[in-house]
């Protein structure tokens, strides 16, 4: 059976309508997956219109209700906002929106309902000025489930990459990775790709230092202290991991694909490698959630100075709902 994937509609003053008009143009979305939007049929249906997409919107009120055609919108319509909201701006109105697409996406994957949660953009400024007080989606799923030990997975064609940290600073990202940190990310890397279906993903860990500190001709000993432990214990339980490699290396050779997902230390670490590919093939995944909830993000923001232009490109949700399409739990 094809998963069922919930797409938030994001922040609708910016360009998560339009794009998800655009992707569900593309009939093949409905090959893999079975496909419906979380949000407001207005919004949807303006959209449409500005996209010249030519495509039926739908409103249901329960997921059963959808029928999944091609050529159709399914929306389990919330009526949170009218058509008459402004792109561009911020408005609390459409913050408070979006967290409620998203809080809705969490209750149906907790009941079953469906099998991932794709997300739209939204915009902080304005969830925040509707109370809610998160820095992003990830934080918001966190609370959501009740998560504690999450992490960020980046994935582009032919590479996935998952962090042991990300937006802090350089020196305290060092100083944060310990063994059980490390430990912890490579389990979730295991259980994320064995839940989609790989019974042995290959892990690759990087080093933390040029060359992975080479024998400690470089650094002060932290792949010894802070990443061998953690490797040597993951192997131990029987998890397929290597490590740590020379970051400069390692990446083309996830890319040829001699792993099937490589742990970074620190944000650009991580992050280069997939933005060098292309940032429409770029995907933001949250691992980790209670429940074996898997989300998938396009790699970009609500874009206010090009909606309701009809310019937004679609290629990083379609990328995103292929994503979320393979790390459904099968």
């Amino acid at each position: 059976m094809k998963p069922i994937i919930g797409i938030t509609m994001g922040d609708a003053a910016g360009v998560g309508p339009e794009i998800i008009a655009k992707a569900f143009a593309h009939e093949t979305i409905f090959e893999t997956g079975r496909p419906f939007v979380i949000g407001d049929v207005a919004l949807i249906e303006r959209a449409v219109d500005i996209t010249e997409t030519e495509l039926n919107v739908v409103g249901v009120s329960d997921v059963t209700e959808c029928v999944f055609e091609p050529g159709t919108i399914e929306v389990l319509d919330l009526r949170l906002l009218t058509n008459t909201l402004p792109f561009g701006k911020v408005s609390e109105e459409a913050g408070n929106a979006a967290f409620r697409y998203v809080e809705r996406a969490v209750e149906l994957a907790k009941d079953k309902k469906i099998n991932a949660i794709c997300t739209a953009p939204l915009n902080k400024e304005a969830m925040q000025k509707a109370g809610h007080m998160y820095p992003g989606h990830t934080e918001i799923l966190a609370e959501l489930t009740d998560t504690t030990d999450f992490s960020m997975m980046l994935s582009a064609p032919n590479l996935k990459v998952i962090h042991l940290t990300t937006h802090v600073g350089l020196r305290k990202a060092i100083d944060m990775i310990n063994p059980d940190r490390t430990h912890k990310v490579i389990s979730l890397a295991d259980e994320t790709l064995k839940n989609a279906g790989n019974s042995n993903p290959k892990i690759a860990v990087c080093g933390i230092n040029p060359h992975a500190g080479e024998n400690g001709l470089f650094g002060e000993g932290e792949e010894e202290e802070k990443l061998i432990p953690a490797i040597k214990q993951a192997q131990k339980e029987g998890i397929n991991v290597e490590g740590p490699y020379p970051a400069d290396t390692l990446f083309f050779r996830a890319a040829r694909g001699d792993f099937d997902i490589v742990i970074a230390c620190y944000h650009d670490q991580g992050h280069v490698p997939i933005k060098v590919m292309g940032l429409e093939a770029g995907v933001n995944i949250t691992v980790g959630l209670k429940g074996g909830i898997v989300r998938t993000s396009v790699d970009h923001g609500t874009a206010f100075d090009i909606a309701g232009k009809n310019i937004a490109d679609e290629r990083s949700l379609l990328a995103a709902y292929r994503d979320a399409v393979e790390l459904a739990p099968k």
